[in-house]
């Protein structure tokens, strides 16, 4: 039996900071610092009273070196969710409710932060974690190669029309270019362009893969008694769940092919629904991590939104666009067309769409879906909602 951490913590406040990759005006912690700063000051809370970090994918800023620059009064807890790669994303934030749902901590920044040229590309650490010896002798070097041989697997042996990554990419397309923010501004979204750009890894051309960004993301959570007293509407969270089915990570080339095109999300989804009391059918929006389009996809049918036979039928864009679709995903662009700091970007929007600040507003939302990064070794997933939720 799961533990219900249903709406006892929150989400008070939000902060990004986001730059074309190699612009970014400070190294990674300068830019960290002030998306913090901008998250407390969302939420109308002094800095100097967060007391706990929680980050994911090899975050490189350690809590105690923030201390000086925010004027931290005392430093209580201190956690990082293991692996490289986002699926840790949605998993820090159930480090953060832990923490303050057992005393340990009164108020947490969950962060992630990224600069390039001052801490070296992303795919480098990605690679220590997904790529074993055994991937490496066979020419697996990347990740677009892994992920790769997994989409070809959906679309060949399971027969998910390859239409479907066609409209997720088109919808987060159409999001980023109605959203100021997003690298994907005022861009409109050319079908031929997309099918004509340089492959990357087959399946997978250019305009598949995310968009790697410079800045930083912050999120501040507190209980949500006291997210109550701070300048927002408090946004809780219904519930975080995160690991591993047996099998998945360095085995996972070699097991069962039922599990194989998947996004390693299923025992962690049934988990999800069964902490929460929700379904699928509850969720009113989505924010679906896709370091590759077909990941997206896999994400969407392991989290029981459809299946291999209906996939074809609900990633219709229609179906994935605000603010009527049935699932509107990726609602600021997401790491496609948005931009990508690592995917913290996407529970910041999570947070925004939520609160009516989304550039592609969802009226009515009560309820929002966070996926991490699929087929990382450890992924995780997230529930937030408004008051109206609980």
């Amino acid at each position: 039996m799961s533990f219900n951490l249903r709406g006892k913590t929150a989400i008070a406040g939000v902060g990004l900071r986001q730059y074309k990759r190699a612009t970014a005006p400070l190294p990674e912690r300068g830019l960290l610092v002030q998306a913090i700063v901008d998250a407390c000051d969302d939420a109308g809370f002094d800095p100097a009273d967060v007391d706990g970090f929680a980050s994911y994918g090899d975050d490189k800023n350690e809590p105690v070196r923030l201390m000086s620059d925010l004027g931290t009064r005392e430093l209580t807890w201190s956690s990082q969710v293991f692996g490289g790669g986002g699926g840790g994303i949605a998993g820090a934030f159930g480090q953060a409710a832990g923490a303050i749902l057992t005393g340990q901590a009164t108020a947490v920044i969950v962060f992630r932060a990224l600069a390039q040229s001052s801490s070296g590309r992303l795919s480098a650490a990605v690679m220590a974690h997904h790529l074993n010896g055994h991937m490496m002798g066979a020419g697996l070097v990347a990740p677009a190669q892994v992920c790769a041989i997994r989409a070809q697997r959906m679309f060949e042996h399971f027969g998910v029309p390859k239409s479907t990554v066609e409209n997720f990419v088109r919808a987060a397309s159409y999001h980023g270019e109605r959203n100021p923010d997003a690298v994907g501004y005022e861009t409109p979204f050319n079908l031929e362009t997309y099918r004509s750009a340089r492959w990357i890894s087959e399946p997978f051309r250019l305009l598949d893969c995310s968009r790697e960004n410079d800045g930083a993301g912050a999120l501040l959570v507190v209980s949500t008694e006291r997210a109550k007293d701070l300048k927002k509407a408090p946004i809780p969270i219904l519930g975080v769940t995160q690991g591993a089915a047996s099998g998945w990570g360095d085995l996972l080339e070699n097991d069962e092919d039922d599990q194989y095109a998947t996004a390693g999300f299923r025992s962690v989804a049934k988990r999800l629904w069964e902490q929460s009391g929700l379904r699928p059918q509850d969720i009113d929006v989505a924010q679906i991590y896709e370091n590759f389009s077909a990941q997206g996809v896999a994400s969407l049918i392991d989290h029981g939104f459809c299946d291999y036979e209906s996939v074809g039928e609900f990633c219709q864009f229609e179906n994935l666009i605000a603010p009527g679709g049935k699932l509107p995903i990726n609602t600021s662009g997401g790491n496609l067309a948005q931009g990508f700091i690592h995917g913290i970007g996407m529970p910041i929007e999570a947070v925004r769409v939520l609160r009516g600040e989304s550039a592609n507003p969802v009226p009515g939302a009560r309820t929002c879906l966070l996926a991490g990064g699929p087929g990382a070794p450890i992924v995780s997933s997230a529930i937030f909602g408004t008051e109206g939720a609980l």
